[in-house]
C-alpha cells in the first residue's frame, strides 16, 4: 500500500477506512469491529477515520471497545474530529446545532475522545467544520497546545475553504497538514473551484470524504455516469465503485479517499482501486460523463 507523507513525522495509507457508519451496523460487537480493522490492515490500510459526532457520539466508544485487549492500535493511525455540537447524545440539551472552536471545547473533546477510544494519543485531529464565530487566535493556540501536550500528533481541518485555512494557519505555530473535503465523480467542483488547486500548490494531501457520493452514485439519477464506469471498468475487470475511487487516485494532488462500508466482503476489496491505472483520456471520459457534456 502506498504511503502518503502528511508531516515530517507521519504518513498515512493512501486509502483510509471511514467509520462514519460504524454504529449503523447490526453487529457492533468488539469482535466484529476487530474483524473489519484486521481486514483493512491485511490490505495495508492502516489509517482509520472517526469523529466525535459519528453514530450520535457513540462511534468512538464502539471503536474503543474493539481495541481493548488487542494490539491493533499499534498498527493504526487514528483520525478523529471535533467542533460540531448537535442536539443528540451527550449534547441532547443543546437548543440548536452549532459549531464550537473555543479552547475549552477543543481540549474537552480531545480528552473525551482519548478516553472513549482508550488510546494515549490521536494521530490526526481535524476541525470538522469551519466556524463563523471562530477566534482564530484562541483556536490556533488550542491546537498548538494539544500537539505540545502529546495528546495529538498532527492537526488538520475538514470542509475548509482556502481562506478559512489561511486564517487559522496565521495563528498557529504548527502546520495544518490536511483538509478533508467532499470529492467524487458526482461532487467534482473541487477540481475547478480552487479547492484542490490550493492544496496541490501547497503540497498538502487532501482527504476525500464520500468518494462514492454517499451511495448516490448507484441511484437511478446517476445511471449515465454509472454506465460509463461500468463500460470502462470492464476493461480493467473492476466494478463501478472501484473505478470511481481509481478516478480520484489518478489525480496528482495526493488524494486519500475515505471509504466507509460495514460489509466485510466489500472491505476486503477496497484496495482493488489501487490496481487500476487510468490514462488521461480515460480520466476525461469519466469526467465528461460526470459533467454531462464534453469539456469546453
Amino acid at each position: 500500500m502506498e504511503r502518503i507523507k502528511i508531516s515530517s513525522s507521519q504518513t498515512m495509507s493512501r486509502l483510509v477506512y471511514g467509520m462514519w457508519r460504524l454504529g449503523d451496523d447490526e453487529d457492533t460487537s468488539p469482535s466484529h469491529v476487530r474483524n473489519k480493522i484486521s481486514s483493512c490492515l491485511h490490505q495495508g490500510i492502516t489509517s482509520f477515520d472517526q469523529a466525535d459526532i459519528y453514530g450520535g457520539y457513540e462511534a468512538e466508544e464502539i471503536l474503543g471497545n474493539a481495541l481493548k485487549g488487542s494490539k491493533l492500535r499499534q498498527e493504526m493511525e487514528i483520525v478523529t474530529k471535533c467542533n460540531i455540537v448537535a442536539p443528540v447524545g451527550r449534547y441532547e440539551g443543546a437548543r440548536v446545532k452549532y459549531y464550537d472552536t473555543s479552547r475549552n471545547h477543543i481540549i474537552g473533546s480531545v480528552d473525551l475522545s482519548l478516553k472513549l477510544m482508550g488510546i494515549d494519543y490521536i494521530d490526526l485531529l481535524l476541525l470538522h467544520r469551519p466556524d463563523p464565530l471562530m477566534d482564530h487566535f484562541e483556536t490556533g493556540a488550542a491546537l498548538d497546545e494539544i500537539i505540545a501536550s502529546g495528546k495529538v500528533r498532527n492537526v488538520g481541518v475538514s470542509n475548509f475553504k482556502p481562506w478559512d485555512w489561511n486564517l487559522l494557519q496565521t495563528a498557529m505555530k504548527n502546520k495544518i497538514v490536511t483538509n478533508q473535503i467532499e470529492l467524487s465523480v458526482l461532487a467534482h467542483d473541487g477540481f475547478t473551484n480552487g479547492d484542490v488547486a490550493f492544496h496541490q500548490g501547497n503540497n498538502t494531501p487532501i482527504m476525500a470524504w464520500s468518494p462514492l457520493a454517499g451511495g448516490d452514485l448507484f441511484l437511478k439519477s446517476s445511471e449515465k455516469i454509472l454506465r460509463q464506469l461500468e463500460i470502462i471498468g470492464e476493461k480493467f475487470g473492476a466494478e463501478p465503485g472501484t473505478m470511481a475511487v481509481a478516478w480520484l487516485l489518478a489525480h496528482p494532488a495526493n488524494i486519500l479517499p475515505v471509504l466507509g462500508t460495514n460489509s466485510l466482503a466489500r472491505i476486503k476489496t477496497i484496495s482493488k482501486a489501487l490496481e487500476v491505472k487510468l490514462d488521461r483520456q480515460t480520466w476525461f471520459e469519466i469526467y465528461t460523463a460526470a459533467l454531462g457534456r464534453e469539456v469546453a
